[in-house]
C-alpha cells in the first residue's frame, strides 16, 4: 500500500517538474517585466518577483510573514487573496506594474487563480 502512494506521489512530482520546464523555456523576466514565480506547499504560499537577466529577486512576500498572520492556516483561498493583494502593493511601490506570471507547474486553478487574480486588482497587470 505504501509502495502505491509513493508511486503516485512521484508521478505527480514529475509531472509538474516537466510542465514547469516547459513554462521556464517560454517565460522569462527582465527589469521592466519581472517574472513573477509562485510556490505554494499544503501550508504555505511563497511570491516573488524576479529579474532573470541580473538573476535578483524585486520582490518577495509569502504566507509566514507577519504581515499575513491572522488565520490558523493562511494558505487557503482567503491567504492567497491576501498576498496577490500584498504582493502588488509592495510592487507598484517599487514602480513594477506589469509581470509575467509564471505559475511553477502548477494548474492554474484554486489557490494560484485566486492570487493571480487579487493581484490583478489590485492594480497589476499581467
Amino acid at each position: 500500500m505504501a509502495t502505491k502512494i509513493r508511486k503516485k506521489t512521484c508521478q505527480k512530482q514529475t509531472v509538474r517538474f516537466k510542465r514547469k520546464l516547459r513554462i521556464r523555456s517560454r517565460v522569462e523576466g527582465n527589469l521592466e517585466r519581472p517574472r513573477m514565480s509562485v510556490f505554494r506547499s499544503n501550508k504555505q504560499i511563497y511570491v516573488q518577483l524576479v529579474d532573470d537577466v541580473k538573476g535578483h529577486t524585486l520582490v518577495s512576500a509569502s504566507t509566514i510573514e507577519e504581515a499575513m498572520k491572522g488565520g490558523k492556516d493562511s494558505a487557503n483561498m482567503e491567504g492567497a487573496k491576501k498576498l496577490g493583494a500584498l504582493v502588488a502593493k509592495r510592487a507598484l511601490a517599487k514602480n513594477i506594474s506589469k509581470i509575467v506570471f509564471d505559475r511553477s507547474g502548477y494548474l492554474y486553478h484554486g489557490r494560484l487563480k485566486a492570487l493571480a487574480d487579487a493581484a490583478r486588482e489590485a492594480g497589476l497587470k499581467f
